[in-house]
């Protein structure tokens, strides 16, 4: 099959599976609150401008950029019907795909990675295109289960050729959730 038709039809998936999430919880139990994110390093004022291209029918993106807000950085939401256009513009690889794209300070930032882990990016400045976590992985930020359910994921770090590393990974050893 076609990588970029296999890319389309795995952005259809995820897009039809984040239109189905666009309900927030009723509640939330205390294992699935966020706390705050330590952007000691980083003043709040410090924070960069954010740009956010999403599926206008997509409401995990919207509870993600309410998680990124509640971190300092400002945030303009842009709704787009064709995300894999963008996505290829922003030099997402295929396999790093999720539903939203946002770009910050000249990074990409694909999907929903934790905002403790922007900071992060941003304070240690590696030379890549950005953070993803690929997919929709339950329990990230955005995609929080009422039960306070985390299925593992990682958040990848992409590197200049495309290729990719583990940047951090969830749930954390020391028992915390997304946040510290």
């Amino acid at each position: 099959m076609n990588p970029t038709v296999f890319a389309a039809a795995g952005l259809s998936l995820l897009l039809g599976a984040c239109s189905a999430a666009s309900a927030p919880p009723a509640a939330t139990s205390p294992a699935a609150e966020v706390s705050p994110v330590d952007t000691a390093a980083v003043p709040t004022a410090a924070l960069p401008a954010m740009t956010v291209r999403k599926h206008p029918s997509c409401g995990c993106c919207s509870v993600w950029i309410d998680h990124v807000r509640a971190a300092g950085f400002k945030v303009e939401a842009v709704d787009v019907e064709d995300m894999a256009a963008v996505k290829q513009a922003a030099g997402v690889p295929g396999a790093m795909a999720s539903c939203h794209t946002a770009e910050v300070d000249g990074y990409v930032i694909e999907g929903h990675v934790p905002a403790q882990d922007i900071v992060r990016l941003l304070r240690e400045r590696p030379p890549a295109r950005g953070l993803a976590v690929p997919g929709m992985p339950l329990g990230s930020p955005g995609m929080e289960h009422p039960s306070g359910i985390v299925h593992p994921y990682s958040v990848m770090l992409v590197l200049p050729d495309g290729s990719t590393r583990e940047f951090s990974r969830y749930p954390r050893e020391d028992g915390a959730q997304t946040q510290p």
